[in-house]
């Protein structure tokens, strides 16, 4: 199977029917695409923070005597990643942060 040209040079899945264009001077401020980075980082924080409510969940099952043992320890495995994982992505964005207020302009 062979890639066309045609083939890289279509939208995503996700914007079919919609126009591309460049963006303008007048679009300042305004989010282009499916979502801003403020969204789809808050997005991401209330995932984890769901995670995190749903292992407290089963770990409090677990303690009153019911729920699953497995299922408890996936649920805090899961969460504890989660919470690495954003925990990495927030100390990259503070670094490049502070290398961008490094830069001499």
């Amino acid at each position: 199977m062979s890639i066309e040209r045609t083939q890289l040079l279509s939208p995503p899945v996700g914007h079919i029917g919609t126009e591309h264009r460049a963006p303008s001077p007048t679009d300042e401020g305004k989010s282009i695409g499916p979502g801003s980075f403020a969204e789809t980082l808050g997005n991401a924080l209330q995932k984890v923070d769901g995670m995190q409510m749903d292992a407290d969940a089963q770990a409090e099952k677990v303690a009153l005597g019911g729920g699953n043992l497995h299922e408890m320890s996936l649920a805090l495995e899961k969460a504890d990643v989660s919470m690495r994982l954003a925990m990495k992505v927030r100390n990259k964005l503070i670094d490049a942060y502070q290398e961008i207020m490094r830069m001499n302009v």
